[in-house]
């Protein structure tokens, strides 16, 4: 009874957001308030009822209904709990429930929380809105029932993806689909903002909160799927420029330049028409992720398998969300006027910069990930695309970028004097370059990459250091207090460009530094690496809930002495046989040490696989703190200012003074 319910709700949902997509947006059109005014209870309905339709599919994970057919699939009846649970999402099926889910949430958010907005910006918001959420779920009633029935009815399941059975996987889907649909929201202000023929600084406004909590989502989306690989693939790696990491890379990649012009657009009116562009296309490389993860196109531990009509469903979804958004640009962006102006050095003109490598960057991410495809479909043979051809051309292009990550915040608005700057930024740069020149000689000799990838993390640090002491030059002796005042736009700002640094040091000191080996060890054995000490103490079985692990135990001296024990394991799981490898690390603030055991060779003997990773935590660290600062950044006081209908607020002299673009 319960799945036929959850199946009907959704029809229902599938309904009502239908509904929120066509009258509210009519009501705009014609200035009809009423209509206007259904936009908001019609998405707090629709988010209501899905997630009454979420529980519906968890309840039946929870409680080993194995006729429904997903459940079936994905579960399990010694699978603990936490993992049936998880399990709601880890199919296509329920994940793409759990997208339409925080789909209808952001809408909920926008209708609670943009109370203040003008009612036909709300409206048309809601309705862009809800017309993306009738895409999906058409798609799941369509072709991806997750409450489908199941006849015969098996005694049991087949069991979780024994990948997907890990701490990890329980909040990297929901955040990292926070983080897609969260750009959603951008789009729909776009849209909004095009369809009412006004892009002005409020506009951006109103759209940058919900752009840098999207972002700010997938960050920690992106970091912790990248910490699950690490620890749970037992390959030791933390990026393998899979296609489907990329197809996340690309979309925070595009959000991050967005946020960056938004900025821009907000304090002086330029960039507008750019600021648009970047939300619809970040937008659409979110579907564009969906369709590779769901299309069956990619061979992936991060892909569902999907039958190629869902792939066309979502294909030609994308094609008219893409289509539609690209027309409506093309024939109301060029009626647009550009405001403000601004001399070719000043934040406008580095921010802007900043976009070009970043989208150069995504572009040739992009070209990595889809041309192998196209070639493929084309039938003009298999190639593959690896880290040789992305480290070779995304790292040239990302290292401008970090350089003015430096220089723009201490650059000022609309004309900035170069002589002037460079005089105020000398010891940074000589310290940055000095000692990063000077550290690789103290640990193997000199090394370009790694001269290179230090000093523009230290340039970033110097340069965030100086951008405090410019705010309080002038504080006096209460400066303490005046920090503590400062915007929490500009610590977070600060904050995230400090992560970004720690995560620069790293990227390069793990790619340049790290150390393994691979070796055969019999009982009392022993290996060295990197000053460590390993002795293999045999495996025992050990028992699971749901599996039977070989564990083995390692003993580890460091070079100080100390000693600690690691247990990695190989699994062996009783529902589906697969058998996998899980890893034992020992973390450190300098250092990783990580240990994979691989297979049996007879008499007690294992083959071992040992890793030394300097400063490998410091990836996720920064990038913690980069979601950080764009959390404490989308939590200025001044976006919860109460804004005047149609105008901006006198408050803000600048956004009041930028001259707004108009259709003329």
């Amino acid at each position: 009874m319960i799945p036929e319910l959850g199946q009907f709700v959704v029809i229902l949902a599938l309904v009502v957001a239908l509904i929120q997509g066509t009258l509210p947006l009519l009501g705009a059109q014609r200035g009809d308030e009423r209509l206007m005014a259904l936009a908001r209870p019609l998405a707090q309905a629709q988010f209501t009822l899905l997630l009454l339709a979420f529980s519906a599919l968890a309840w039946s994970f929870l409680t080993h209904d194995f006729s429904v057919k997903n459940v079936a699939q994905n579960s399990f009846s010694q699978l603990p709990a936490i993992y049936r649970f998880t399990a709601t999402w880890g199919s296509h099926e329920g994940s793409l429930l759990l997208w339409t889910v925080i789909l209808a949430g952001w809408s909920a958010a926008v209708a609670v929380f943009s109370r203040q907005l003008p009612q036909e910006m709300v409206a048309r918001v809601l309705a862009v809105l809800g017309l993306v959420s009738v895409g999906f779920l058409a798609l799941l009633v369509f072709t991806s029932n997750p409450f489908e029935r199941l006849f015969p009815i098996p005694a049991d399941g087949r069991d979780l993806n024994p990948l997907l059975q890990d701490a990890g996987m329980i909040s990297h889907p929901p955040l990292l689909y926070m983080g897609y649909v969260g750009f959603s929201v951008a789009f729909a202000f776009a849209i909004a903002a095009l369809l009412s023929g006004r892009l002005d600084a409020a506009w951006a406004r109103w759209s940058r909160p919900w752009t840098t909590t999207a972002w700010t989502f997938l960050t920690l989306g992106v970091a912790l799927g990248s910490w699950w690989a690490y620890r749970e693939l037992g390959w030791g790696g933390w990026w393998f420029w899979d296609p489907t990491e990329n197809a996340s890379l690309m979309p925070w990649l595009a959000g991050t330049a967005l946020i960056h012009a938004l900025a821009a657009t907000e304090k002086r009116g330029v960039f507008s028409n750019w600021s648009v562009l970047l939300a619809i296309a970040t937008f659409s490389l979110s579907l564009l992720g969906t369709f590779l993860v769901r299309s069956g196109v990619l061979s992936s531990v991060h892909a569902f398998a999907v039958d190629p009509t869902r792939g066309l469903f979502i294909l030609v979804f994308l094609g008219l969300v893409i289509g539609g958004s690209m027309t409506l640009y093309a024939l109301r962006a060029p009626r647009m006027v550009a405001g403000g102006s601004f001399a070719w050095f000043s934040r406008e003109s580095l921010l802007l910069a900043n976009n070009v490598f970043l989208i150069a960057a995504l572009g040739a991410v992009l070209l990595g990930t889809l041309y192998p495809l196209f070639l493929d479909a084309l039938g003009l043979g298999k190639i593959s695309v690896g880290p040789q051809y992305f480290n070779a051309v995304f790292v040239p292009l990302v290292a401008p970028a970090l350089f003015l990550v430096g220089i723009g915040p201490l650059a000022r608005w609309k004309k900035a004097s170069l002589p002037d700057l460079m005089w105020r930024l000398k010891w940074a740069f000589g310290v940055a370059l000095v000692t990063a020149a000077l550290l690789p000689l103290t640990l193997d000799g000199m090394n370009l990459q790694v001269t290179l990838g230090l000093f523009l993390a230290l340039w970033i640090l110097f340069t965030v250091i100086k951008g405090f002491a410019q705010r309080l030059q002038h504080a006096g002796p209460d400066r303490w207090r005046q920090l503590l005042r400062l915007p929490r736009a500009f610590w977070g700002m600060q904050l995230a460009h400090a992560g970004l640094a720690i995560l620069v040091v790293g990227v390069t000191m793990v790619s340049n530094y790290e150390t393994e080996r691979d070796v055969r060890m019999p009982i009392g054995s022993h290996v060295e690496l990197a000053g460590y000490r390993f002795v293999f103490h045999g495996v025992e079985e050990v028992p699971g809930p749901n599996y039977l692990a070989g564990r083995a135990t390692m003993e580890i001296t460091s070079p100080h002495g100390r000693s600690f024990m690691l247990y990695p394991e190989k699994r062996n799981y009783d529902a589906s046989g697969a058998i996998m490898t899980q890893a034992a690390v020992h973390y450190g603030l300098f250092r990783d040490v990580y240990i994979s055991l691989g297979d049996p060779l007879g008499d007690g003997v294992w083959t071992v696989r040992v890793y030394h990773k300097p400063f490998v935590g410091w990836l996720w660290a920064g990038a913690l703190l980069l979601a950080m600062g764009g959390g404490l950044a989308a939590a200025d006081p001044r976006y919860r200012m109460v804004l005047r209908r149609r105008r901006v607020p006198d408050a803000e002299p600048a956004l009041a003074s930028a001259a707004a673009p108009e259709v003329r």
